[in-house]
Formats: structure tokens, C-alpha cells, sequence
């Protein structure tokens, strides 16, 4: 039994390691949008559930021929999964290309094209990794028989450790080799898994022979699991409010983790952490008592209103201490629950188990569908919770058992008080928003967007992280570009909308500009911050493109004279990597105008950041210039195919019409235009230079994003900078 712990085990990291791995790259190939997302996570819980229904339904009929039959298969199951891997990075590729032709938009067609594809792709090789389940209960129920009737939690136990592992340590190897580097360890670990669990299905063939072993476990009758379908509703019920819930945490536990990589990792170990916690304590209670503990429905509606207050910032809470009052309790109560379903229902067999399992992943898939796209796009976060939570919270008041006694009374008063709590929390408890006296909130299927004003700055929230300001580098990412073009512009592009105050300056240009922004209630926001922003938008110059930028731009076939580029802060933030690669910028050389100017701007990152960022630059276009703002206000780069002019201050304002300069002196640094480009102008460096300062740092790429997985270098020491880093730490700490 120790070698199946250990199966499953490393079945578990790879899991979840893929799971990371496999979205990131399918962002990279068909855009970064909730849409994406969610049809790349439900492709993958679909697989994983009718891998499990499937080879349930494949022992039942073949199980009995040979003892060692179902080891062996899961060996040829963790094999292929091992060459999933490989291939994987490969058909998202092909996909990419086959859509590219028919020049479908970003639109239903779309995301149904991309939703095809990506199930080809995935499905197959999820249904393998969710045939593991019943296939290793298929070989223990016939070599050791007193163990099968609760053979799945023990699997499950072992898959949740190794998938706490693998919420975490993927993250290092990322750091190291790169998204296709770690695919590959990840290969080489289910290989080598297929290998041993061969050997030991030869090994238990010596033993046992093909002595087939009962159908049903010993000493649970059929009948009493097979009459009842209440565990698998149950199932399904807890597989939906699980993942809707997570959809929720996340938007609610961004304002005080932050948007790292490291931030989501520490939320999803947390969630696994607390389910192996539960899991064992389920163990333990199986071995002592039978049945169901009495209030276990009741706790789970009760816990699930603790993200209420975890999630508000009227709480004098620890930081740190939010996601594990909001995540922890919950998580341990589904982790007790789940396996106890799943064995309560199955007694060992295989079959039934992959049946179970299968319907808590459709659960699982629904959940985060019905969250992101049908409830928070209309309601807050705190509803949402009360939502899910609810339901559990009245069934946990039904009574479980009919005889009345002392006991049941005492239960039923207990009860009726914890269910009177969770209300009151539900009442008094508000929504991260309500801190702020000023504020306008959107809400839609990408994030919540709070519009305020504190101590007289306007301010821009996404999903409570402050994204942006009214500044003059914002138009400074407009004038710079326009003024150093070797003629007059005809149009321009803007990738991230933020405030609108750099699409606002391009306009001042008289030029058609494009606005490309993932979140659609972000524009929405533009007239809260710019008095005139909803005349602009009707301006028959202006035009705003909900879609990820990258996406947008290779569909596109328009050329541009200017193309700007603002990536949300902080330079760490999960995804960016994205806006700064090699990649991309091959992308903006096929829509940029031979002598047409790239405008790239880069938050203030640590020396290895930038140096990637400007080799990344500096080997896709042959000139580039960089402008230092000031030494915590990050980079300004121009990159261009044609040499970029040398032009004086007076020069440069003299090539602006007479709006951009009203524009650009708007809420300016300095009280003339041309000493607005005297600032900038004398504070240039070089890409040479800041290439010089790490010379090893590799170019950003798509596979190695050296801006967002940092721990290993920081922790390292020499001379990087972590001031990101700690300031992520203590803001987890601050209350």
C-alpha cells in the first residue's frame, strides 16, 4: 500500500503542476481573458471526470479477468499522461496557427473555436490522469481485499499531499528551467511512475496469480449503497460551491496578497493544505465511528460565511491571517466530506467510485461557470458567498436522524445558534468597496473595478489592486512617441485603457486610435476620472476594443504609426510577462508601420527585469531608446525600425497641434511644454546599459518570465534587489 501512497502521490504534484503549466501556455497561444480561463479549466475538469467515469465503467466489465489487470493499466495511464507533457505544448501551438487562418474575431466564433480545440487537445490526456482513481482501486480491491472499502479516500489522501506540493514547488522549477523545462520534469516523474507501478503489477502477478476477488468489499452489502443517489447530489453540490467559492477568494484575497504568482499559489496550497487536513481527520474518524457526524452539513454552510468576514476590511484582521480564516475552515470540512461521500457510495468498487467522482467534477466545472459569468457580473462578492453558503446552512438544519432523544434536542439548539451566527455575519459583514466614503463599482466576468477619490487622488481598483493615477507619464506614453515620428501620424494604439489618460492625450493628436482593454468595465470608469471622457468616446476618432492585446493584434491586419503600451503595476503582477516577450514583440513588428515607434513602458523592477525586458527589445528592433522618469517611477522605451530622431525640446513641442499641448499641460511636472521634455529628455539611458548591468539575463520570453517568478533569485541574496518582494511581505503582514 505504500507504493500506491506514493503513486498517487506524485500523481497529484504532476496534476496540479500541468494544471499551472498547461493554462499558462494556452493563455500565451489564444489570449488572457476570463473566457480563456475558464474554458481551459473546464476542459480539464472534464477530462479528469470522464477519465474517471470511463475506466470505472472499463473495470466493471473486464476487471475480474486478471488480478493485477487494473495496475497495469494505470501504469499505461500515468505513461501517457508522462507523453502528454511533451505534446501538449505542441497542439496548442498547432491550434494557434489553424486559427489564425480563417480570421475568426474575438467573439463567440472565437472562444467557440478556441473551446474545440482546446478540448481536442486536453480531454484526452485529463481522462487519463482522471482514470487513475478507479484503476488503483481496481488493483487494491483485488490484492488486498480488507483494505478496498475505503480505498479512495486513502487515494485521495495521498493525491491532495502531493498536490499541496505541487501548488508550490512548480513554482521554483518554472524560475529555473522555464514553462517547457518543467513540463519536462513533470514527464520524466509520470514515466518513471509507469515504470514502477509495471513492475509491481509483475511482482503482485507472482503473488497473487489472476485469482479474481468479489465485486463488493468485504462487509458492506450492496444494497446499501446502491439505493440511495443522495451522496452523488451531494457530490455535485459540493463539487459547485467549492470552485465557485475559489472564483470569489480570488477577487476578494487580491487586495491583501497582491497579484504575484506567489500570491495565487499561497491561496491554492492553502485550499489543499486545509482538504488534506480534513481528509486525514476523515481517516481517523473511520477507523473509530461509522456514519456521518451529525452537524457536518451545518459546519460547511457555517464556514462558507467566513469568507464574509475574511473579505472585509471593517475587520481588524491580520493580513496573513485572512485567507486562512476564509479558505482553512471550509477547506477541512470538504476535505472530511468528499471522501466520505465518495466511499459512503462506492464500498471500493471502482466503478461506482469513478461514477462519484465524475459527478463532483461536473460540480466543480459549474461552479466557477455560474460565479464568474453569471452572478458576480451582477451582484457583489459578499451575495455571491451567501448564495452558495446558504443552501448548506438550511440543510444542515434539516434533521439526519428521526428518533427524538436528549442528545438530538442539545444537537438542534447548538445548531439553530451556529446558524443564527452566520446570518448575523452575513448582516453586518460588507464588501471590500465600502472602506472608501467616494467610490463607483463594475462588476463583470474579468474583475471588480472600484472608481475613488482619497485625499483628493483619483484612483483605479482592480479587483482592489491600484492599477493607476492621474499623471503626466501616463501622457507622456502619448506625446513622446507622436512628437519623434519622422512625420506627421495617421493613427494610433493603445494596449491597456487604466484611466483612459494616455488613449485621451493620443486623441488630442486628431489621429484614430484604438484602445485595446482586457476588463470591460474598465473604460466604463473613463468619464469618472476625465470629465470630457464621454464625448471622446463618441468621437468618430475613437474606438475601444474589449480583447487581450495580443490576441487583438494578431487578428488585426491594421498598421499603426504608434503604438503604446502601459502594463498594469506591479512589474511582478501574474501574466505581465506576457505585455514584455519576444514573442509579443514579434507580434507589434507585423502591425507597426516600417518607420512607426513601439512606446513600451516598464514599472521599476529589479536589475535582471530590466535587463531581460531591454534584450528583449533590444533583439527584436534595431533601435531603441530608454528615458529614466526618476529612480521609482520605472522606464520609458521607444523602439522603432527606423532610427529614431535626435530632436530637441523646442523641437519636439513644435511638432504638436495645438490640443496635445493644452493636453499635455493639463497637471504637468514642470510649467512649460518644453521643459516637460527637458525633464525626460536629460534623464535617457541606454539599453546597453541596463543590459549591462546583468549580462547573463536571459531575453523575456513567453516561456521564461523572469519578471514574476522571483523567490529563488531574492532568496539568493547577492546583489538583486527584493524591495518587491518584502514590500509583497509586509503588506501581508500590515492589518
Amino acid at each position: 500500500m505504500t507504493w500506491y501512497f506514493l503513486f498517487f502521490f506524485v500523481s497529484g504534484f504532476c496534476g496540479i503542476l500541468y494544471e499551472i503549466v498547461w493554462l499558462r501556455l494556452s493563455m500565451a497561444q489564444f489570449g488572457v481573458t476570463s473566457a480563456l480561463v475558464a474554458i481551459v479549466l473546464s476542459m480539464f475538469m472534464a477530462g479528469l471526470g470522464l477519465g474517471s467515469w470511463g475506466s470505472g465503467s472499463l473495470v466493471r466489465r473486464y476487471g475480474q479477468q486478471a488480478a493485477t489487470l487494473g495496475l497495469r493499466l494505470y501504469a499505461l495511464a500515468e505513461l501517457l499522461i508522462g507523453i502528454s507533457a511533451l505534446l501538449v505544448p505542441f497542439q496548442l501551438q498547432w491550434g494557434r496557427a489553424l486559427l489564425e487562418k480563417p480570421g475568426l474575431p474575438s467573439s463567440g466564433g472565437y472562444y467557440l473555436a478556441s473551446a474545440v480545440w482546446i478540448a481536442l487537445t486536453l480531454i484526452p490526456w485529463c481522462a487519463c490522469m482522471g482514470a487513475t482513481f478507479p484503476l488503483a482501486m481496481e488493483s487494491i480491491k483485488n490484492t488486498f481485499q480488507s483494505k478496498s472499502s475505503n480505498s479512495f479516500s486513502f487515494l485521495y489522501l495521498a493525491n491532495v499531499v502531493g498536490a499541496t506540493a505541487g501548488a508550490i514547488i512548480p513554482l521554483l522549477l518554472i524560475e529555473l528551467f522555464g514553462f517547457r523545462g518543467t513540463l519536462r520534469v513533470g514527464a520524466a516523474l509520470n514515466i518513471s511512475l509507469a515504470i514502477s507501478a509495471f513492475v509491481l503489477s509483475a511482482r503482485l502477478q507472482a503473488r497473487y496469480g489472476t485469482t479474481p476477488s468479489p465485486q463488493t468489499a468485504p462487509g458492506i452489502p450492496r444494497h446499501e449503497f446502491a439505493t440511495s443517489r443522495r451522496p452523488l447530489l451531494l457530490l455535485f453540490g459540493t463539487g459547485l460551491t467549492s470552485m465557485g467559492l475559489e472564483v470569489v477568494w480570488i477577487r476578494q484575497l487580491t487586495p491583501y496578497l497582491g497579484t504575484m504568482v506567489y500570491a495565487f499559489a499561497a491561496i491554492l496550497a492553502l485550499y489543499l493544505m486545509s482538504t488534506l487536513i480534513g481528509s486525514k481527520i476523515y481517516r481517523s474518524w473511520t477507523r473509530k465511528q461509522a456514519g456521518e457526524p451529525e452537524l457536518i452539513w451545518l459546519v460547511l454552510g457555517f464556514c462558507s460565511f467566513l469568507s464574509l468576514a475574511a473579505g472585509d476590511p471593517h475587520f481588524r484582521i491580520l493580513t496573513f491571517l485572512r485567507p486562512i480564516l476564509g479558505i482553512a475552515p471550509f477547506s477541512m470540512t470538504l476535505g472530511f466530506i468528499t471522501p466520505m461521500l465518495v466511499d459512503r457510495w462506492s464500498g471500493g468498487n471502482p466503478d461506482r467510485a469513478g461514477t462519484a467522482y465524475a459527478t463532483n467534477v461536473v460540480g466543480c466545472i459549474l461552479g466557477p461557470l455560474l460565479a464568474g459569468f453569471i452572478l458576480l457580473p451582477f451582484t457583489s462578492e459578499h451575495w455571491v458567498i451567501c448564495i452558495f453558503a446558504f443552501p448548506w446552512l438550511v440543510f444542515g438544519l434539516i434533521p439526519q436522524s428521526q428518533p427524538a432523544s436528549p442528545r438530538r434536542r442539545q444537537q438542534s439548539l447548538l445548531a439553530y445558534a451556529v446558524a443564527l451566527l452566520a446570518l448575523q455575519l452575513a448582516w453586518i459583514s460588507k464588501d471590500y468597496e465600502s472602506q472608501f466614503p467616494d467610490h463607483a463599482v463594475l462588476r463583470d466576468s474579468s474583475a471588480t473595478i472600484v472608481a475613488t477619490t482619497e485625499d483628493g487622488q483619483r484612483k483605479l481598483l482592480v479587483n482592489g489592486v491600484g492599477i493607476t493615477s492621474l499623471t503626466p507619464i501616463t501622457k507622456m506614453m502619448a506625446h513622446m512617441p507622436m512628437a519623434f515620428l519622422s512625420r506627421p501620424p495617421q493613427n494610433a494604439l493603445t494596449i491597456c485603457f487604466g484611466m483612459g489618460t494616455t488613449f485621451r492625450s493620443l486623441l488630442s493628436w486628431g489621429v484614430p486610435t484604438t484602445a485595446v482593454e482586457l476588463v470591460p468595465s474598465v473604460p466604463r470608469m473613463f468619464s469618472y476620472y476625465h470629465p470630457d471622457g464621454a464625448l471622446l468616446l463618441q468621437s468618430p476618432l475613437a474606438r475601444v476594443v474589449i480583447d487581450d492585446g495580443r490576441r487583438y493584434l494578431e487578428r488585426s491586419s491594421e498598421q499603426f504609426d504608434v503604438i503604446a503600451i502601459d502594463p498594469p503595476p506591479p512589474v511582478e503582477a501574474a501574466g505581465s510577462s506576457m505585455l514584455y516577450s519576444k514573442e509579443f514583440y514579434a507580434i507589434l513588428n507585423r502591425r507597426l508601420r516600417p518607420d512607426g515607434i513601439l512606446q513600451q513602458w516598464l514599472p521599476e523592477g529589479d536589475s535582471v527585469v530590466r535587463s531581460a525586458v531591454a534584450r528583449a527589445l533590444f533583439e527584436s528592433f534595431p533601435y531603441v531608446r530608454v528615458f529614466q522618469y526618476h529612480s521609482t517611477w520605472g522606464y520609458q522605451f521607444l523602439a522603432s525600425n527606423q532610427p529614431i530622431p535626435i530632436r530637441m525640446p523646442a523641437e519636439l513641442v513644435a511638432r504638436m497641434p495645438e490640443a496635445a499641448l493644452r493636453d499635455i499641460m493639463e497637471w504637468p511636472f514642470e510649467p512649460t511644454a518644453q521643459l516637460e521634455f527637458t525633464y525626460v529628455l536629460q534623464r535617457e539611458t541606454s539599453a546597453a546599459h541596463m543590459m549591462a548591468d546583468e549580462p547573463n539575463a536571459p531575453a523575456m520570453r513567453d516561456d521564461h518570465p523572469v519578471n514574476e517568478y522571483v523567490l529563488l533569485r531574492r532568496l539568493k541574496g547577492s546583489k538583486f534587489q527584493t524591495d518587491s518582494l518584502l514590500a509583497w511581505y509586509e503588506h501581508t503582514k500590515a492589518p
